[in-house]
Formats: structure tokens, sequence, C-alpha cells
């Protein structure tokens, strides 16, 4: 079912000062070749509004927010839906719904818990170089 006009599709809310999930947006640049996935970080003013729509505090982030159809997806549920949108052998792990929403929810939440602790964080948001900028939107679309 596809979004209603004004509603975002295959857009990854991320966090921008995280190591872990900036190195995730590069994978998912890589693995998407047709650009079809786009991204705004959650300190871009967007990225707040769409995170206040999901319910994830855009000051202290828990979780990234996939918006898949106009549907917000968080954790293993967003991270599942991003692999049934890429091509080839990535849709694969769409096979992971299988497993119950809360251990894959477990696993997802140890190590967003710990993600910079472990893979560390920078002063500032990423910036995305020339090459994918067009894949990013920081602004509030016009209505």
């Amino acid at each position: 079912m596809p979004a209603a006009p004004d509603e975002p599709d295959a857009l990854v809310v991320f966090d921008g000062v995280c190591n872990l999930c900036s190195t995730t947006v590069r994978t998912i640049v890589a693995m998407d070749p047709a650009g079809n996935i786009r991204f705004t970080p959650v300190q871009s003013p967007y990225g707040r509004l769409l995170c206040g729509r999901a319910g994830v505090d855009p000051d202290a982030p828990a979780t990234f927010v996939f918006f898949d159809h106009g549907r917000p997806l968080t954790a293993s549920d967003a991270a599942l839906a991003i692999s049934a949108r890429l091509p080839g052998p990535w849709r694969a792990a769409h096979v992971l719904t299988l497993v119950p929403r809360g251990l894959r929810d477990a696993v997802y939440d140890v190590v967003a818990r710990n993600r910079y602790r472990i893979f560390g964080r920078k002063e500032t948001c990423m910036r995305p170089d020339a090459a994918i900028a067009a894949r990013f939107v920081e602004d509030v679309p016009a209505a």
C-alpha cells in the first residue's frame, strides 16, 4: 500500500552523531544503488518532527525510525522493513520476521543502549558527502 502524498516513505530517521548509525546509513546507501531509501538525521528539523510522530524522544533516541509506506517502524521491525526494500540477497534478511519480535527487539535494545560506548559518537551530526547528499532531507518539506 503506497503512502499518502504527505506521508514519508522509505525514509530512515537516524542518530547523526552515533558512529554505528552513520556507518549503517552508509551501508544502506551502498546496498541500495537505485537510491530508493532516503535519510534524515534526528538532529534535523524534519528528523525531530518525524521522531515526535513516531513517539521517539529526539533528544535521547533509543532507536531509529523507518517510515514504511507512511507507517513509522522502530527497532527490529524498522531494520527488517529496510531489508525488504533492498535489492537481491539483502531481502533474505526479511526471513527474521519469523523470530518473535520480543526476542529480536531484546537483541536490538542491547546494541542500541550500548552503541555510544562500543562504537563512539561524534561531536557534530553526520554530513553526507556530495555523492549521497541528494538522498538526505533535513528541512520539513513544504505542504
